[in-house]
């Protein structure tokens, strides 16, 4: 072996450094007592050295993985004793409880619970409580009724020794519900499965009691359910479920109320929590939409009804816009209103496009040939966020979130384009979340999805704008370049059918 590779694997610690050392660091030291206690028992450790010839030596894969044995072993057997802390602290109240609270002397059963390790806990109980209490015990202990005779119980197999104790405590408790007061849900849980398996009918009501009061994480609301389903406990766990429970649904009912939500939004005065929701409810639908399963979704009619509102609304502002002088003091919040009602309406599509409902709406924006027209006579102050909607559309058509015939998608950018060409400078400057890079990526590829006579009229059209207005006009370069190249280098021609198969028939005799 060369020498280069025997010292990387020395560097690395598969192999131990054949070079003799007067001396070793403390880390060395240590490693190498503990070692030795744990593989060579009889051997005595090292002498300790000082001088250390390095001060910062590497460790051997065998050393990290003894010493992560020991962190887990010295893990284990803490958790181990602060297992038998609770227990005997349980057990102690037992004793308490029977004597003061019951006024009973020794106990009469020997109950053993045995965890699946093997791990045993005893102690001395009383059959008349176990009786009273527990179903489970009723019947076990009901056939020996000799008086003076000691009962044997033993529980084996069982998840968790501790709580299998606890639950055995409660039964001597008065109070089972202040008893539970300060608990997590996932020991309420845990209790409450032992209480069910060994018929503890008022452990099981103390502990539903406690879940109908306490609030849930999401993760506790799982397992909540998880076990509810699973114990079968049918009326007593009603109260529990209400949090959770809806009534059957019709769609009337749910288009009512995703009416309400949305319209509220649209039409709130706060700004700020206006958007909060829009987000809030934005990102609740989307969610929706990964579960394919989901029962319950807003319908394609509810969005298209709030559609058609903010336009009419668009409609009615622009108007009033087109008519307004110039030294009113209220144009500031007339802006404001445009501003809205179009920032709405690019809501309500994200959510037609996340619901893959938007194709209809590609057709109803082309189709809106008086507001385009109210558009183009306002100033752009005015009317620049109208704009944005159209870029949204192309965006989502250049990705292929949209699939609508091409006649749809030419009468788009036929009503929309030259508007959303005017606005360009405006969006920019006015809005830091518009991404130009984004809107010229989305308007090249829907250009490049109509047919080639198409794509050459409208291109031509932005050639000669932009020479004229430069950056304040989208830059689809891009689409240019792949239509040239279409029209003037790989010219495709309908290729006719020139193949000239030809059936011969033949008459074979027989």
């Amino acid at each position: 072996m060369a020498s280069r590779e025997v010292s990387a694997m020395i560097k690395q610690g598969f192999i131990s450094d054949p070079t003799p050392s007067l001396s070793s660091s403390p880390s060395r030291t240590t490693s190498t007592i503990t070692t030795s206690k744990l593989y060579t028992p009889s051997s005595s450790p090292p002498p300790p050295q000082t001088e250390p010839t390095r001060p910062f030596p590497s460790q051997t894969l065998f050393e990290m993985m003894s010493e992560e044995h020991l962190r887990d072993s010295k893990a284990i057997e803490e958790s181990r004793k602060k297992t038998q802390t609770r227990i005997a602290k349980f057990l102690d109240e037992l004793k308490t409880c029977s004597s003061n609270d019951w006024g009973l002397g020794s106990g009469d059963v020997r109950l053993t619970v045995v965890s699946r390790d093997g791990h045993r806990v005893s102690m001395d109980v009383h059959k008349r409580v176990l009786s009273e209490k527990s179903r489970f015990f009723a019947e076990k202990l009901s056939q020996r009724k000799e008086k003076g005779v000691s009962h044997t119980v033993e529980i084996s197999e069982c998840d968790d020794v501790e709580v299998y104790v606890e639950t055995v405590v409660l039964m001597y408790s008065d109070d089972l519900k202040k008893r539970l007061i300060g608990e997590n849900v996932n020991k309420v849980l845990a209790l409450l499965q032992v209480s069910a398996a060994i018929m503890f009918d008022a452990g099981i009501s103390s502990c539903l009691e406690y879940l109908e009061a306490v609030p849930w994480s999401e993760d506790e609301e799982e397992k909540v359910l998880s076990l509810l389903c699973q114990l079968e406990l049918h009326g007593s766990m009603t109260e529990v479920l209400q949090r959770v429970l809806s009534e059957p649904s019709t769609s009337v009912r749910t288009d009512d109320i995703f009416l309400k939500l949305l319209s509220g939004v649209l039409q709130a005065k706060d700004d700020k929590a206006r958007r909060e929701m829009k987000t809030l409810i934005s990102r609740l639908l989307r969610e929706d939409s990964f579960d394919y399963n989901s029962r319950v979704d807003v319908s394609k009619d509810i969005l298209y009804h709030l559609c058609h509102r903010c336009l009419c609304s668009l409609v009615l502002c622009l108007s009033e816009a087109m008519c307004m002088d110039s030294s009113r003091q209220d144009r500031g919040v007339l802006m404001a209103e445009i501003a809205r009602e179009a920032d709405n309406l690019q809501w309500l599509v994200d959510i037609l496009i996340d619901k893959r409902m938007a194709n209809d709406f590609v057709k109803l924006w082309a189709d809106q040939k008086e507001l385009a027209e109210l558009h183009s006579k306002i100033p752009t102050m005015y009317r620049h966020e109208i704009s944005r909607i159209t870029a949204q559309l192309c965006i989502a058509i250049g990705r292929g979130n949209i699939l609508v015939p091409k006649d749809s998608r030419f009468s788009l950018l036929s009503t929309w384009l030259d508007a959303l060409y005017e606005d360009f400078r405006w969006m920019r400057r006015a809005s830091r979340s518009v991404d130009k890079k984004l809107i010229e990526e989305g308007l090249s590829q829907t250009i490049l999805t109509l047919s080639l006579r198409q794509q050459q009229v409208i291109l031509l059209n932005w050639f000669h704008r932009f020479l004229n207005k430069g950056d304040d006009y989208p830059n689809i370069q891009r689409a240019f370049e792949v239509w040239w190249r279409r029209a003037f280098i790989r010219q495709y021609a309908d290729v006719p059918d020139s193949s000239q198969m030809q059936i011969t028939i033949c008459n074979y005799p027989t």
